[in-house]
């Protein structure tokens, strides 16, 4: 990491984003101590994270990125294995872990054997296992990697519960996901912290309020009055630029039979544009 520097409360969600080799994975270890610091400090709750790491191994629960639930234990297994290592007594974890698995809709999968499950139901085993825990900072390095889109969305509903009286410390590649969760957003590049906000806050930082993405390269060139274009998903032009020039842009396209799409500004074009080296006003 190379000076991240930011102070938040420890309540609600902090999304973390960039792209691959950012840092997000490293931010996230050193946080949880997985990881040691060569330089700087780190509190959770005024709790040192370098000099009193067990305390704060307390109040955590994370599931990193590479974790895998094991094997030969079912879903209840595991779940309510783990709240009896954490301290909870027998029949307290068995209500919780059946409450948590029947909350992500595992049903009969709750006594299957984990490696018979798919790739994204082991992923909700390790959501389970730490959701339903008494933790009030969980870390969530890319949870929602390989589920599908009703998971994903039931994991978002889970999340939006416990928001309100613990931290959530989540990194993720899915803008919608990042959008419909934080509170606050911080992008990453070359483990530098190189925006913090609010999806308002952040969004105020661009000059132009629409996006125009096109669907294909258009030949030739599209000639802009007013607004800036970067490269998208796929390489494909984005342009970021004001309403009344989207709406020309559109009636060109539309003429030239380009197929395109016209939204307000959203937090996937703020990541490009950053990363585009675009100018945001600074961090």
């Amino acid at each position: 990491m190379d000076s991240v520097s930011f102070t938040l409360p420890t309540q609600g969600v902090f999304v973390l984003i960039g792209r691959n080799g950012s840092g997000k994975t490293t931010l996230v270890r050193i946080l949880a101590t997985n990881l040691e610091a060569t330089a700087g400090t780190a509190t959770l709750n005024g709790i040192d994270v370098m000099s009193e790491p067990d305390q704060i191994r307390e109040r955590i629960a994370i599931v990193p990125q590479e974790a895998r639930p094991i094997p030969w234990m079912t879903p209840l297994q595991s779940v309510l294995s783990y709240l009896l290592w954490r301290g909870l007594g027998y029949a307290e974890a068995k209500q919780k872990a059946c409450e948590m698995l029947d909350r992500l809709k595992f049903g009969k999968k709750a006594r299957a054997l984990n490696r018979t499950l798919s790739g994204g139901m082991k992923r909700k085993v390790l959501m389970a296992m730490i959701l339903c825990t008494e933790a009030k900072v969980i870390f969530l390095d890319e949870p929602t990697t390989g589920l599908d889109p009703i998971s994903r969305r039931e994991f978002w509903e889970v999340l939006q519960e416990i928001r309100k009286d613990r931290f959530v410390v989540l990194t993720t590649h899915y803008m919608e996901e990042a959008e419909q969760l934080a509170d606050t957003i911080g992008v990453l590049e070359e483990g530098r912290l190189i925006a913090l906000g609010t999806l308002d806050e952040l969004r105020r930082r661009l000059r132009y309020n629409y996006s125009v993405k096109l669907l294909s390269i258009p030949a030739p060139p599209i000639t802009l009055t007013e607004g800036e274009m970067v490269k998208g998903r796929h390489d494909l032009p984005v342009i970021l630029t004001t309403e009344d020039e989207a709406f020309r842009i559109a009636q060109n396209l539309s003429r030239e039979r380009i197929k395109f799409t016209i939204n307000p500004v959203g937090l996937e074009d703020i990541f490009f544009y950053m990363h585009s080296g675009g100018d945001t006003g600074g961090s």
